[in-house]
């Protein structure tokens, strides 16, 4: 039997992405994200709060970097998205990260983030629902020891986490359970 829970943004996984921007004094801005993701082959979508210092940054700067973060940074990761950058504009100093600049958008790229998408601001919507910020993905960076023998990314070794909003948990990824477009061939033959 199921319960009737009225209207809640319940669905898991959340991802726990990481959006780099620079402040307009040049320090590092991160943000923990998780209503966002992938919209296109090349572009992402980030689903913000209009008041964030991340957005004033991507208006201002027009690029950022979306990194998927290591369980070994959950403690930091989780701090930047506590902590807001309009009250705690040392955020990132306090966490003990180190960032270098991109070099192909304006933004920083978290050493310890194992993978990185490099993106520059296409568009930012101001809807009744939300501020939207669409990103076009102009590069990739992958610390090798997340790659596989052939140089994909092995989801498995970015020992990645996802956020559960529905009891604010984390939950560790990384277990293949099945093959995508695999799994379910068999009922095609019924």
């Amino acid at each position: 039997m199921k319960k009737d829970l009225g209207v809640k943004p319940y669905l898991f996984p959340m991802p726990t992405y990481m959006i780099g921007t620079y402040n307009e004094d040049g320090s590092v801005d991160e943000m923990m994200m998780a209503w966002g993701g992938i919209c296109a082959e090349d572009m992402v979508a980030l689903n913000l709060e209009a008041d964030h210092k991340t957005v004033a940054n991507l208006r201002a700067r027009g690029a950022f970097t979306l990194a998927v973060p290591g369980r070994d940074t959950m403690e930091a990761s989780d701090f930047f998205g506590i902590a807001s950058a309009n009250k705690v504009p040392d955020k990132f100093e306090r966490a003990g990260l180190h960032a270098v600049k991109s070099e192909r958008v304006d933004a920083p790229v978290v050493e310890e983030y194992p993978l990185t998408l490099e993106c520059v601001v296409e568009r930012i919507e101001d809807e009744p629902y939300g501020l939207r910020v669409l990103g076009r993905i102009v590069n990739v960076l992958a610390d090798e020891r997340v790659l596989d023998e052939k140089g994909r990314v092995d989801a498995g070794k970015l020992d990645t986490f996802l956020f559960d909003q529905m009891r604010n948990g984390y939950y560790a990824v990384g277990e293949q359970i099945g093959k995508a477009w695999n799994a379910g061939a068999g009922l095609m033959k019924k």
